[in-house]
């Protein structure tokens, strides 16, 4: 049989009876309502729809997130799925969600939604299809005459499986069963791959019972935050573990750095010493990603292993304001941002912070229409960690003039031959670039300047004067003021 290498995309096509939901003429036909798919693989969830005659359908999309009443994300749009959903549809009523480069934070419930050209001419199927994504992990199982590997999931992947196992890099086995036992007397290194997934790679030594696992392959987490960095250990009853560190591993040539316990006034070690180890890092910084390992010193021997360890990634968050130039009446949406899928909150609820007060709870911040009182500074955290938030990020609001008015000084009596100046005042973003000014029952006057000035006033100036303040959004007039010149 052909062998596809590692490396390669798994692609979950899926065959099963339809699930109907519906009444009144009004359903949506799901190919099936649960999926078991591999991290990094690609998946295909399928649908079609009926609904009365006397509709027409004009517009078709999958969902996982609703943001408020009748606003329902299509996915093809979500930024968690940007480059990695597509949308199809054919002749035939079927129509394909594509998911590529599946995560774990895709495990959601997926749901299938049509809109009609009348008013209440609009469904979705409810319940959808629920997609669980899980990585594949080695697990081992010793006895005194054998070693036995599993390649273990956290749910039973849907379709037929072909286990693929690999000793030193080398295929050593194909079959349906996730199972694979060994015998041999050196150390190898072991993984398995369902066609081209690989699982992490553990490292064992049968006869001696040498074998190191690392909890997890990777780990995400937040700026500021706490990590628990873990492994489990075995190695012959005749042994005793006198040493163990954790340490990073060594850049080229450099030696390891070796994470004792108090470095840093950041570092504690965990766990019984003898079966398990966790290394737990407080205050996490940025320049703290990188590989952690672990090593044991038995009364006999110094074992080390040579596979990876458990990478750590260390990510900030940050605003992301889409479009970046906004004008008042627009739609605008806020992201909080991460470089990578937080491990043990994938997906997370975001608390909202304007000029440092509290907004909202939710994923993303839409503001629809957006006006002027939306502008400000905003700032975003992860729930349960409040105190761990962004840097700030402006939100600016374009808008035409507000609240033009005129003002008359000096104010109170005004004499014959006196200076008088009237000043326009208005609120807009960009700020007025052009004032017209108007004698009431009259003809706009001379200059475009924000004050208007008589430098010799006489009676025959006596009138009601009124504003009007323009910039590229729009303009607005003034009320007028009136002024009664004494001689």
């Amino acid at each position: 049989m052909a062998l596809r290498t590692a490396g390669s995309v798994l692609v979950v096509f899926l065959w099963s009876v339809a699930v109907v939901l519906g009444q009144n003429g009004w359903s949506v036909t799901y190919t099936t309502q649960r999926i078991c798919a591999l991290k990094g693989s690609t998946v295909e969830l399928t649908c079609s729809y009926i609904y009365p005659r006397g509709y027409r359908v004009t517009t078709t999309f999958w969902f996982t997130k609703i943001v408020d009443v009748e606003n329902y994300v299509n996915l093809t749009d979500d930024p968690d799925y940007k480059d990695r959903g597509t949308y199809r549809s054919d002749r035939m009523n079927g129509h394909t969600l594509k998911i590529t480069n599946l995560r774990e934070s895709d495990s959601t419930e997926y749901k299938f939604r049509f809109i009609t050209d009348q008013t209440r001419g609009k469904y979705f199927g409810n319940p959808g299809v629920t997609l669980s994504v899980t990585d594949l992990q080695v697990k081992v199982t010793t006895t005194w005459w054998s070693t036995t590997l599993t390649c273990s999931t956290t749910c039973t992947l849907t379709g037929n499986s072909t286990y693929i196992w690999y000793r030193n890099s080398k295929i050593v086995q194909v079959a349906s069963s996730p199972s694979y036992s060994v015998y041999f007397k050196t150390e190898d290194s072991f993984y398995c791959a369902v066609k081209g997934i690989n699982s992490p790679a553990v490292s064992v030594r049968a006869q001696s019972y040498f074998h190191l696992t690392y909890t997890h392959q990777r780990i995400c987490t937040l700026k500021g935050s706490s990590v628990n960095i873990s492994c489990s250990y075995t190695y012959p009853r005749s042994h005793t573990v006198s040493e163990t560190k954790w340490y990073i591993k060594g850049k080229l040539d450099e030696a390891p750095q070796i994470l004792s316990p108090g470095y840093g006034g950041r570092v504690e070690y965990l766990g019984n010493m003898q079966s398990d180890s966790t290394l737990r890092i407080t205050d996490l910084r940025e320049e703290d990603t990188a590989e952690y390992k672990f090593r044991f010193r038995t009364d006999q021997t110094n074992w080390e292993p040579t596979f990876p360890g458990t990478t750590l990634t260390v990510t900030g968050l940050q605003v992301k304001v889409t479009p970046a130039t906004v004008t008042e009446g627009q739609k605008v949406k806020l992201t909080c941002i991460t470089t990578c899928t937080l491990t043990d909150n994938p997906n997370p609820t975001y608390i909202w912070y304007k000029n440092g007060h509290v907004t909202t709870q939710s994923n993303s911040l839409f503001l629809k229409p957006v006006s002027s009182e939306d502008a400000g500074r905003y700032s975003c955290a992860v729930e349960g960690h409040e105190d761990l938030y962004s840097p700030e990020e402006t939100l600016t609001v374009r808008y035409g003039p507000k609240s033009t008015s005129v003002s008359v000084s000096p104010s109170g009596e005004i004499v014959e031959d006196s200076s008088v100046t009237l000043t326009c005042s208005s609120d807009a973003n960009p700020p007025v670039d052009k004032y017209t000014w108007y004698k009431k029952n009259g003809a706009s006057l001379t200059g475009s300047e924000k004050t208007y000035n008589f430098t010799t006033i006489s009676s025959e100036d006596s009138g009601e004067y009124y504003c009007e303040a323009e910039n590229k959004y729009g303009r607005l007039n003034s009320s007028s003021v009136s002024m009664d010149v004494q001689c």
